[in-house]
């Protein structure tokens, strides 16, 4: 590997790449945004029920995980699409894959909300 100097010039740049992304994934993505909305309101629930910070840092670590998994999803989806635009088996095997990442985090995370989130609930009816 290449060594190149410490730049602050190129870390800014690397900074609008990875915003750029983010972008991307909002604008293109249906799945993400959809998963932007529900981190919106479970933002929204756990400012209203007041959560304890222990539970904010369950919380944010869900939404993050579900997004960084939404952006490596699409990622490889459309590294598979650039690589074999036709319709092949081993192909459709790496997105069944990495759709089930996705699926996965998002069903940790919905667990994790109702342990959170449900107790407040019940109580509040």
């Amino acid at each position: 590997m290449n060594q190149e100097k410490f730049s602050c010039k190129k870390r800014r740049a690397s900074f609008r790449y990875a915003f750029n992304g983010l972008k991307l994934l909002i604008k293109e993505e249906h799945n993400a945004r959809i998963h932007a909305f529900v981190a919106l309101c479970v933002l929204i629930a756990g400012w209203g029920f007041g959560i304890s910070r222990n539970e904010w840092i369950a919380v944010i670590l869900c939404i993050g995980m579900v997004i960084a998994l939404e952006l490596i999803n699409s990622a490889i989806e459309r590294m598979a699409d650039f690589v074999s635009p036709e319709k092949r088996p081993e192909i459709k095997k790496i997105k069944d894959l990495s759709a089930g990442a996705v699926l996965t985090g998002a069903i940790a995370a919905a667990t994790v909300g109702l342990i959170v989130f449900l107790p407040k609930i019940l109580k509040w009816l």
